[in-house]
C-alpha cells in the first residue's frame, strides 16, 4: 500500500537511518537511488561539521552509498546560511575543521582572531587549550557564541570521543554565555534546509532514528516525521515521549514502494 502520495520533498538524517558504522543501512542505496530517478527534492541532514559535502559524500560512497554533493547539508552549511543572514561580510573566529571553515569562507566571511563579531565552534578532532581560551576571551570581550551542534560526544572506534557539546558547556562554564546552537534539535536546521531545494513543510517529510532530535524537531518544523528502527530509538522508548511521529517503520526499505 502506497502512502505519502503527499510528500515532495524528504529530508532524512544520515548516521543510523541509512549507515551504521561506515555501512550502508539495508534499503538506503535503493531508496537514494530512487529518489534521484524520480526527481525527488532531498538532502541528507548531519550534524557533524568536520566535513565539506564533497568530503562527506567520498565517505559514503565507500560505505555503498552514492548520494550527489548538492543532496547533503551539515550543520557547518546550516550555521554559514545563517550567520549569512545574520550578518553579511562579518568577522569570525572559528574553532572546527574544513567543513566549517570552508562553510563560512564561501558564505563571504572574515575568519581571524583580531575582533572578531562571533565566535564559532564546531568538531574538531584536535581540540586545543589555546584555541579554547582565545575563544572564551574573545566572548568574555563581546564576541556573540554560535556553535554548528549540541551533541556532548560523537563516536570512534575506540569509543566516544568530546564534541561540540561538551567543549561548548565548558566554554559557557567560563564565560557564563550560552550559545546560540543551529543544528538538531533546533528547527532552524531543517528550515535553512528547507529553504536551500525551495521545499514547504506541507509536502516535506523528515525521516530520523531519534525521537529527542530528529522526530521532535521535524514535528516542531511543521514536517512528516518518519521513525525508522535502526539507529538509537527503539520501539519501547517511544512510549516514553509525549509526542509521536507520524509513521514508524523498520528502516528506510519500508519507504522505497511509498516514493
Amino acid at each position: 500500500m502506497r502512502k505519502n502520495e503527499h510528500i515532495e520533498c524528504w529530508l532524512t538524517d544520515m548516521d543510523g537511518v541509512l549507515v551504521h558504522e561506515n555501512q550502508a543501512i539495508d534499503g538506503a542505496s535503493e531508496l537514494i537511488e530512487r529518489w534521484v530517478d524520480t526527481s525527488k527534492r532531498f538532502l541528507v541532514l548531519t550534524n557533524n561539521s568536520i566535513y565539506t559535502p564533497r568530503d562527506l559524500r567520498a565517505r559514503l560512497k565507500g560505505s555503498g552509498l552514492d548520494i550527489p554533493e548538492e543532496n547533503i547539508w551539515t550543520s557547518a552549511l546550516a550555521t554559514a546560511q545563517f550567520l549569512k543572514k545574520q550578518l553579511p561580510g562579518g568577522r569570525a573566529y572559528v574553532i572546527g575543521e574544513a567543513g566549517l571553515t570552508t562553510a563560512l569562507h564561501e558564505a563571504g566571511f572574515v575568519l581571524t582572531d583580531q575582533n572578531p563579531d562571533y565566535v564559532v565552534l564546531g568538531e574538531t578532532r584536535t581540540y586545543s587549550f589555546e584555541a579554547i581560551t582565545k575563544a572564551i576571551r574573545l566572548i568574555i570581550d563581546g564576541a556573540r557564541f554560535i556553535a554548528t551542534n549540541p551533541d556532548a560526544t560523537g563516536p570512534s572506534r575506540d569509543g566516544p570521543l568530546p564534541a561540540t557539546g561538551a567543549i561548548a558547556a565548558l566554554i559557557t562554564t567560563a564565560t557564563k554565555r550560552d550559545p546560540y546552537v543551529v543544528g538538531k534539535p533546533n528547527p532552524m536546521m531543517f528550515r535553512s534546509a528547507m529553504n536551500q531545494i525551495e521545499a514547504h513543510s506541507e509536502t516535506t517529510a523528515m525521516v530520523g532514528d531519534r525521537m529527542d532530535t530528529d522526530i521532535i524537531a521535524g514535528m516542531e518544523a511543521g514536517l512528516h516525521t518518519v521513525l525508522v528502527l535502526t539507529g538509537i530509538t527503539r520501539e519501547q522508548d517511544i512510549e516514553g515521549f509525549p509526542f509521536r511521529p507520524d509513521q514508524i517503520v523498520e528502516s528506510v526499505a519500508e519507504l522505497i514502494e511509498q516514493v
